[in-house]
Formats: C-alpha cells, structure tokens, sequence
C-alpha cells in the first residue's frame, strides 16, 4: 500500500473513530482539534512520515484554503441582526476596538522576542494570530450557564473577526517583497483584494440568494439541492474573485453576508421551501474540512515547529493567548458595567484556530524570508491555544457559570443578565 493510500485509511479511522464517540467526548476535556491535531502530529515528518508539506503541498493547501471559504461563508450566513442588537455593545466593542488592538499588541510585542523580523513580517504575525475560533472553546459559547449576552458576544466575534481580519492580511502581506500580491503594489492590491472581491461576493450572495427565492417560490429546487445551491454559492464567489485576482477569502465572506439577509428576507416573506436548514449541508463540511484542516496543521506544521522550541517562540505564544488577547479586551469593555470575572471570561476565551492555520499556511507556501520564524511561532500558539483552551472550556464554564448564578441573586439588575432559566419568561421573547 503506497503513502498516500495509508494516510486516508489513518485519516478515516480516526474520522470515523471520533465520530463514534463524539456525544461523549464533548463534555469531557479532549476535543477534535486535539484528536486531529494529535493524529497529524503522528503521521507527519516526526512521526510515520506519511504527509508533509514538500511533497503534498497542493492537496494541502487546497483544504485548508476551501475549509476556510467555507467557515467563513457559514459564518457569515449565521450572523442575524438581533444578535447585533442584543447585547450588540459587545460584540461592537470587541470587533471595533478590542480587534485592533490586539493586531497592533501583537505585532509590537512580536519585536522584541522574534529578532531577525522585517516590520511587515512581524505585523503578519499580530494579524494572523488575531482572529479566534469558537470551535476550540465550544462549551464556552454554548452552555446555558454562561449568560446569553456573553454567548452571543463571543459567537458574533468570532464569527466576524476572521473576515475583519483578511484585509490587514492581505496588505500586509502585499508589503513584504518577494510575495505574489507584492507585484500589484498597495493600489493593485486595494482594488482587486477589497473593492473587487467584495463586490463580486455582493453580487454573486445576493443573486445567489434571489434565484433561489424564485426556484423556491415554483416548486423547482428539491430540499436536498437547495442545500447544494449554498456550496455553489461559495464556490462561485471564491473562484470568481480568483480569477480576478482577488481574494476568494473576503467574496466568500462577503456572499454568506448578503446570501443570509437575502435567505432571511425570502422566509420571512413566506416563500416556500426557503428554511433555515438552508446552510447545513454547508456548515456540517465545513466542520468536517475544519477537523481534517487540524491534521494537515499537525503534520506539516506542528510536528515540524516541536523539533525547533526555543524560549522566545514559547514565551511570544503564551502572552499572545494571555497579555496579547486579555489586555485588548478589558480595554475595550472598559464603562461597559461588566463585572471583572465577565472580562476575565472573554479574555481567556479567544481560542487561536482555523484561520491563523490557514493564514500560516498560505504564508509558508509564499516563501516570505522569515517564514520559518513565523511558521513556528504560529504553529505553537495554535497548538497551546487546542491544548489550554479545550482542556480548561468545562472546568472553567461551571465556575464562571456558578458566580453568575450568585451574582444575578445578588444583583438583579446585572449587566451580564439573569440566568437563563430565570430569564425564559413572557419578557424574554423579545430576545
């Protein structure tokens, strides 16, 4: 049996083998970012050998990348107005300027600790280790214990702040030379990257969202294609924008925005077969490209970045997961009139994810000149944030949720809100 052939029977087992025991594993410490991450790490270079980035460098790239289109399109598709409007100071404020911030904290803490850095090389490090990934935390943002404003809050934010995060990205990346973007120049990249690809993203979501309302409306789409359709739509936005050479990132993002108000605006206006199971088939591959994207991290990445440790790569990815991501966010919740455990719990809960990896492939594949520097440094904050963030989700859900409860019983006009059985009354529909 060749490499290759080994490698999917390892990456089915353990697909498989995961899935068996996912009910069960969700409620303890051990998460499919860990499993995948830890299977990758196996066969990888250090371990069997069986996938690296020299040789599988397309395959690679290519899942990662449509893992990513497809986050960001689901994402995108979930975002609703009323989670904007309740509680919406939150997420404003985290995104707004909470985001911001920890771009620039992360780039000016990367100069004293990763010597041998240009600018843009250590701003591409405060970039790609911004945005954060509910999925590594998901007890965190899901229990009904944890107040639904802080729920709400950090689903919106990280729903959002990958695709907020893909324009500093792009240009910063545009900046170092060597690069493909940096050929463009600045004007090129402005246009083709942000004004183009947004526009065809608008154009393709929106379209999209409308010929589906009209098939809907005759009876000619079936239910199961009607879930196809949303994969065409991330497709077509991304590889149109490609062609133009834009980004695909950015129009998938763009075209989840605007097929989700157009999908939203169908139901409400009664069309048939227009549902909110829309986007599943959508959202279940791209947990499922997201999990086999945590492999390829392990192997090609990972593994590789464990053989060259030093104390600075180390120290940089613990206060990028702590000072970096909990500094930004007391600074901006600051007169919010949220008590200190609520900062301090969506502070910790910025868990490093799909995106960075996806970002820190695409910047290892550029060959940039310090891209063994920021391939290292990426990988092991990612694999700290699987590691810390998965194991401490419950532990410190249940206490956070247990100050709630008192908290709210002494405080009834709490910032954060009454526990969520006490808050299922006539008053709470509105929500």
């Amino acid at each position: 049996m060749s490499g290759g052939a080994w490698t999917g029977a390892a990456v089915a087992a353990v697909t498989a083998g995961y899935a068996l025991f996912s009910r069960r594993l969700s409620t303890t410490a051990v998460s499919a970012p860990m499993v995948f991450t830890g299977l990758g790490v196996a066969i990888g270079p250090v371990g069997l050998g069986l996938l690296d980035l020299e040789h599988d460098a397309g395959p690679v790239l290519t899942l990662a990348e449509a893992a990513l289109t497809l986050v960001l399109l689901t994402d995108a598709i979930s975002v609703r107005r009323r989670d904007l409007r309740v509680g919406g100071f939150l997420p404003g404020r985290l995104l707004g300027i909470g985001l911001p911030l920890t771009i620039g904290a992360g780039w000016l803490l990367a100069w004293p600790l990763l010597p041998g850095l240009t600018a843009w090389e250590l701003a591409l490090v405060g970039a790609i280790l911004a945005p954060t990934d509910a999925a590594l935390g998901t007890t965190a943002v899901s229990s009904p214990r944890v107040p639904s404003l802080v729920r709400s809050g950090l689903n919106v934010e990280s729903g959002l702040n990958d695709g907020m995060v893909l324009p500093f990205f792009v240009l910063f990346l545009a900046a170092l030379p060597g690069t493909t973007a940096s050929e463009e120049g600045a004007a090129g990249v402005f246009w083709r990257a942000l004004v183009l690809s947004t526009a065809l993203g608008l154009a393709v979501g929106w379209g999209g969202g409308r010929l589906l309302r009209w098939s809907c409306e005759r009876g000619w789409v079936g239910g199961d294609w009607r879930q196809v359709f949303v994969l065409a739509v991330a497709a077509g936005s991304y590889t149109l924008a490609v062609a133009v050479d834009g980004s695909g990132f950015i129009a998938a993002w763009v075209a989840g925005f605007a097929l989700g108000v157009s999908l939203r605006q169908s139901a409400t206006a009664g069309a048939p077969g227009v549902g909110e199971n829309t986007p599943d088939l959508a959202g279940r591959l791209a947990v499922l490209l997201a999990s086999l994207s945590f492999l390829v991290f392990g192997a090609v990445l990972l593994g590789p970045a464990l053989e060259h440790l030093d104390w600075r790569i180390v120290t940089y990815a613990v206060l990028s997961l702590t000072v970096v991501r909990m500094l930004p966010v007391a600074l901006s919740l600051a007169g919010s009139g949220l008590a200190l455990p609520t900062v301090a719990y969506i502070g910790w809960f910025g868990p490093r994810g799909l995106a960075s990896l996806v970002f820190g492939l695409l910047v290892v594949e550029e060959h940039v000149p310090g891209v063994q520097l920021l391939g290292r440094v990426i990988a092991v904050t990612v694999a700290l944030s699987i590691l810390l963030h998965g194991m401490s989700a419950v532990v410190l859900t249940n206490r956070y949720g247990a100050w709630h409860r008192k908290a709210a019983a002494a405080r009834p006009h709490l910032r954060e809100g009454l526990p969520e059985e006490e808050d299922a009354g006539p008053s709470s529909t509105a929500r």
